[in-house]
């Protein structure tokens, strides 16, 4: 059973911003091969953080304006949310600790 859940337009401010657990978002393409090595990475920790961070899945090809708003530029990109803001961010191939680590800060409450 998977533990990310797609989000869109229409459902990205309750999802995201509006949500009281630390929201992290992957931006990311089926046709990016980084998006696909980062994507087990992605669902396993949704699973690790399970009730302590919601783990969110935006489709760049499907949900341009929210692409657009965020700026979002390289593939994949990870957003942390927290309170509505963006607190943290990765792009690109990223290692399963560097997340951990940025997630157990985020959860924390330290900023970087």
């Amino acid at each position: 059973m998977t533990m990310t859940r797609t989000t869109t337009e229409k459902n990205f401010g309750k999802d995201i911003i509006e949500s009281g657990l630390l929201s992290i978002v992957e931006f990311k393409a089926e046709w990016s091969g980084s998006c696909q090595i980062v994507a087990p990475i992605f669902e396993n920790l949704a699973t690790s953080y399970k009730g302590l961070a919601d783990f969110y899945i935006v489709d760049i090809e499907e949900e341009k304006t929210i692409a657009n708003a965020y700026a979002i530029m390289d593939l994949p990109t990870i957003l942390f949310f927290k309170n509505g803001e963006v607190i943290d961010y990765v792009t690109g191939l990223t290692s399963k600790n560097m997340l951990k680590e940025k997630i157990e800060t985020a959860l924390n409450g330290t900023k970087r």
